[in-house]
């Protein structure tokens, strides 16, 4: 039953986008201020699914969400979570630096390339990863936290994190709503990246 996806606390921005918030605030940081524009494109939806088939829901939230995100460290960001559009060529996550441009694969699964294609260069290359846990590794978090409690480091999916991101997505709506930026009251220390040696380093934790 999709009801609950079209209903206040779900919509795109709840239900993607607390993947792709995270790996944009781990690859730049907490986030200082965002803006963005929300609408409900269809006042009813058809449920295609069974034992529901046929049947109509209302749509209580906003179910394309366009927003802009300035990091305290100087990036700006542009992030569209939609449940309105059909079919899509947009990359998933792409960098434009200075030097070059880095595409990142989808943050809702482990694989997948990450490709570089510096200034002048004619073919995007793919780099390789220097860490294990390109299959699905959910429980990742889960040890890493195990392991950050026994040797007192900072564990990388943080609480402080979870706010920030929560605080994001209302924060969309928000903005949305008023008509103007909202400034973020929350913030969160950048989660350090896996270590390359990682697994294999008996100071980092394997996860089942």
């Amino acid at each position: 039953n999709p009801d609950f996806f079209y209903q206040r606390g779900a919509g795109p921005m709840f239900d993607m986008g607390p993947y792709y918030l995270t790996a944009l605030v781990s690859l730049f940081g907490p986030v200082q201020r965002v803006t963005g524009s929300a609408r409900v494109s269809f006042a009813e939806r058809k449920i295609t699914s069974q034992p529901l088939n046929g049947t109509m829901i209302a749509v209580n939230t906003p179910t394309h969400v366009a927003g802009l995100l300035d990091f305290a460290s100087g990036p700006v960001a542009t992030l569209v979570t939609s449940f309105d559009v059909w079919y899509a060529e947009l990359p998933r996550i792409e960098i434009y630096g200075s030097l070059g441009t880095m595409s990142v694969p989808d943050p809702n699964t482990f694989g997948g390339p990450v490709r570089v294609r510096l200034a002048g260069e004619k073919e995007w290359r793919d780099m390789e990863i220097g860490h294990g846990y390109t299959a699905n590794s959910r429980g990742l978090g889960v040890a890493d936290m195990a392991y950050s409690l026994r040797t007192g480091r900072p564990h990388r999916a943080s609480g402080a994190l979870a706010y920030h991101v929560l605080d994001l997505m209302h924060a969309f709506h928000d903005a949305s709503l008023a008509g103007k930026h909202i400034d973020l009251s929350s913030g969160c220390p950048q989660p350090a990246p896996l270590p390359a040696a990682w697994p294999g380093d008996v100071e980092e934790p394997v996860a089942a």
